[in-house]
C-alpha cells in the first residue's frame, strides 16, 4: 500500500477479488468521506452477514436491521457495568483452578491460551452457562467448531461458493444449530443485549427458524474474533518487553493499594470501569498493540456515481464500486508516530495522562488510531472488548509471574488483510506460575 501511495498519491483504485476499490489514504479526508450520503455501510455489511453467517432476511428487511442496531446501546453505560461485573466473576472462574495449583511453572501456547480464555469468558458473560448435559463438553465442542469456522472466515467473504470451501458449510450449519432458540433455552444467564436481540428476532421469525441461530453466530463471532488476537499481541509485546510489564504491574498495584485490596493469589479483585479507565499505561499498551497489528479497512458501498474532491483533483467513483479508508498507513506514518515500527508501550501517555495530541503536516489529527472503524460502522462492542482485555491483564499481572519461552520473532499473518486484527504467523510458548502470597 505504501508503494502504491508513492506511485499514485493518496487516492487510487485497485481491482481486488473482482471488486473495484478506491482507497483514500489522506487522514484529513476521512471525515468528509464518512459523511457522504452516497456511500453506504449497510449495503456492504448485509452482504457480509449473508455470506459468512447465512443471514438472509436483513437483505430485504430494514426494520429488523434498525431494531437490532438499537440493542447496541446495551453495550455501554450501566449495561456495560453489569456485563463487566459478570465478566469479572467469569474470569475468576476460568482462573480459579489455576490459582489453587502449586506454585510450579505451567507451560502454554499463548494464542491457544488467549483463544480459550477469551472464548469461554465472553460466551459465559454474553450468553450464560449451559444447564443441559456436560457444561465443559458443551463449551469445548462449541469452541473447537467456532475456531474451525473462523479459519474459513476470509474465504466465506469471497465469491467462492461455500460448497467449494471444504467443510465450511457443515461447520457453519452445526454452529447455527448450537445457537438456535431451542438450544439457547438450555443456557442460563443471558445478558440484557442477548435477551433484547432474541425478543426482536422472535418478532420477525418463527421460534423454530434456524436463521435466529445465524444471527447469534454473527454476534458471537463479532464478540471474540478480534479480541483474541488483540489479547495475544498485547501480552506478547509485554512478555518481550519486561520493562513495560514492570510499569503496568506497578500501576495496577498502586490502584489496588489505593482501593484497599491485596495482591496475590486467591483474592478476588474488584475494579470499576472508572478505575480501569485510570490505568493509562495499561490502556496505552493495548492501543500500541492495536496500532501495530490492526489491518482493518473501513469500507463503503457506492450507491450512486459520486465525485470525491481532493487537493490533487476530483475523483469520479462509479455506482456499485467500493470506497475504503485504510488506517494502517496512518498507524505506521513516521510523521505521526516516531519510529512507527517500534513497540513503545507508553506511546499514548504524556505527563502521566492519556496522550491525544498527534500531528501531521503541522495540523492536529482528530483521528490518529482507528482499529474499530469510524462513523456508522464503528464497532459497537469496542468498550466491552477493551475492558475485557484490561480485566484479563489485571488478573494475569496481579496473580501470576509470566515469562516468554520462545525467542523466535513472531510476524503478522496477513490472512485477514482489510478485515481486522491480524493473527500471528505462529504460536509462542510461555510459562506462568502463581505469585507467592504477599501480606
Amino acid at each position: 500500500m505504501r508503494t502504491l501511495q508513492n506511485q499514485h498519491g493518496d487516492t487510487f483504485t485497485l481491482l481486488l477479488g473482482g471488486k473495484y476499490i478506491t482507497f483514500i489514504l489522506d487522514p484529513y479526508q476521512y471525515q468528509s468521506v464518512m459523511k457522504n450520503q452516497k456511500l453506504s455501510f449497510q449495503m456492504f455489511s448485509k452482504n457480509i452477514l449473508k455470506k459468512a453467517f447465512a443471514i438472509q432476511k436483513l437483505m430485504t428487511d430494514d426494520e429488523l436491521n434498525n431494531e437490532l442496531h438499537d440493542c447496541y446501546k446495551l453495550l455501554q453505560g450501566k449495561s456495560l457495568d453489569l456485563l463487566m461485573e459478570n465478566m469479572t466473576q467469569n474470569l475468576q472462574q476460568v482462573f480459579e483452578p489455576k490459582l489453587f495449583k502449586t506454585t510450579n511453572w505451567d507451560m502454554a501456547y499463548l494464542l491457544t491460551f488467549c483463544s480459550s480464555v477469551i472464548f469461554e469468558t465472553t460466551f459465559a458473560t454474553i450468553y450464560g452457562k449451559s444447564v443441559a448435559g456436560d457444561r465443559k463438553e458443551f463449551i469445548t465442542e462449541l469452541k473447537d467448531d467456532f475456531f474451525k469456522f473462523d479459519a474459513k472466515f476470509i474465504y466465506l467473504l469471497s465469491d467462492i461458493p461455500i460448497e467449494l470451501l471444504g467443510n465450511a458449510k457443515s461447520i457453519q450449519k452445526k454452529l447455527i444449530k448450537h445457537l438456535t432458540s431451542e438450544n439457547l433455552a438450555n443456557i442460563q444467564g443471558w445478558s440484557e443485549v442477548v435477551q433484547m436481540r432474541q425478543d426482536i428476532l422472535e418478532k420477525y421469525y418463527t421460534l423454530k427458524d434456524i436463521e435466529i441461530g445465524a444471527h447469534h453466530l454473527g454476534f458471537l463471532w463479532a464478540s471474540v474474533a478480534n479480541t483474541i488476537p488483540t489479547m495475544f499481541w498485547t501480552i506478547y509485546y509485554l512478555l518481550r518487553h519486561p520493562e513495560a510489564m514492570a510499569v503496568l504491574r506497578d500501576e495496577i498495584d498502586h490502584l489496588l493499594q489505593s482501593t484497599g485490596q491485596k495482591q496475590g493469589s486467591g483474592f478476588s479483585i474488584y475494579i470499576t470501569r472508572e478505575q480501569l479507565d485510570s490505568l493509562v499505561y495499561l490502556e496505552s499498551a493495548i492501543l500500541e498493540a492495536l496500532r501495530l497489528c490492526s489491518f482493518s479497512s473501513i469500507i463503503r458501498f457506492v450507491q450512486e456515481d459520486l465525485t470525491l474532491p481532493s487537493e490533487t483533483g476530483d475523483y469520479l467513483i462509479r455506482k456499485g464500486d467500493l470506497v475504503a479508508i485504510f488506517p494502517p498507513l496512518m498507524h505506521h506514518d513516521p510523521e505521526i508516530f516516531e519510529a512507527p515500527e517500534e513497540y513503545r508501550f507508553d506511546r499514548f501517555v504524556e505527563n502521566g495522562k492519556k496522550k491525544t495530541n498527534f500531528f501531521k503536516g503541522g495540523k492536529r489529527l482528530k483521528h490518529y488510531i482507528l482499529p474499530f472503524g469510524m462513523g456508522a460502522s464503528k464497532c459497537p462492542g469496542r468498550f466491552l472488548a477493551i475492558n475485557e482485555i484490561k480485566q484479563l491483564l489485571v488478573v494475569l499481572l496481579t496473580n501470576f509471574d509470566l515469562e516468554i519461552m520462545d525467542d523466535k520473532p513472531v510476524q503478522l499473518d496477513y490472512g485477514r488483510f482489510l478485515i481486522g486484527i491480524q493473527y500471528p504467523d505462529s504460536d509462542v510458548l510461555f510459562r506462568y506460575k502463581v505469585k507467592s502470597q504477599r501480606s
